[in-house]
């Protein structure tokens, strides 16, 4: 958990889940860029690698990249060129990567341990609607439950249950775009009741589900 003002930059790898959701009910925004990752293979190995590295970032450092990130949001709003767009990134990238003691930092990992997170992060993603257990994924793995919840809360910063939740959440948030009764996308994203549901989604959201929807 971290609390971030007004003006920082985060810096996300690729495919790690977050939350986001204000420490009071005001009024708030923020811009979001997703780069996709095929794109970003096209870096060099050294850069891609590194990209895992930077979290919240500080001081010159942090300035720059959002002086950074809003020109590229200006290109896209204005369909520049994609020369323009691509020149932006890539400097975008080069700040990201570029070292600073002051930066929060995610944890290193070796590639053995990026295998076994990889695997944990597959089987939910194919069965984040059912009730996963311990036992069942200490199967899937091979390894025991201590070892793959130490791996996986050190590659995602939270525990399987927590990442299966936030599966969960992000389905629900689709179907409640489409304005589909909020009973029955608690049932189907294998919550107990829609009161669980509303629980757990207010918790990660910041708002119920009947509010989301109702702003959509």
């Amino acid at each position: 958990m971290h609390q971030v003002e007004a003006g920082r930059v985060i810096s996300f790898p690729p495919y790690m889940l977050h939350a986001c959701h204000p420490t009071s009910l005001t009024v708030w925004r923020y811009k979001m860029l997703f780069i996709k990752q095929d794109w970003l293979k096209q870096l060099e190995r050294r850069e891609l690698e590194q990209l895992h590295i930077p979290f919240l970032l500080e001081g010159d450092k942090n300035q720059y990249c959002r002086h950074l990130i809003n020109r590229v949001m200006e290109s896209l709003t204005v369909a520049d060129e994609p020369l323009v767009i691509e020149t932006v990134v890539i400097e975008l990238i080069h700040a990201l990567v570029n070292w600073n003691t002051l930066d929060s930092e995610h944890s290193s990992r070796n590639r053995q341990e990026l295998k076994y997170i990889g695997r944990i992060r597959e089987y939910l993603h194919a069965h984040y609607t059912e009730r996963v257990t311990l036992e069942e994924l200490e199967k899937a793995l091979g390894i025991s439950r201590f070892h793959l919840i130490r791996l996986f809360k050190k590659g995602t910063h939270m525990p399987p249950h927590a990442y299966q939740n936030l599966l969960r959440i992000n389905h629900a948030k689709v179907e409640l775009a489409k304005r589909r009764p909020i009973a029955d996308i608690a049932v189907e994203t294998g919550f107990y009741d829609q009161s669980h549901f509303s629980r757990a989604f207010a918790r990660i959201v910041g708002v119920t589900p009947r509010r989301y929807a109702s702003s959509r």
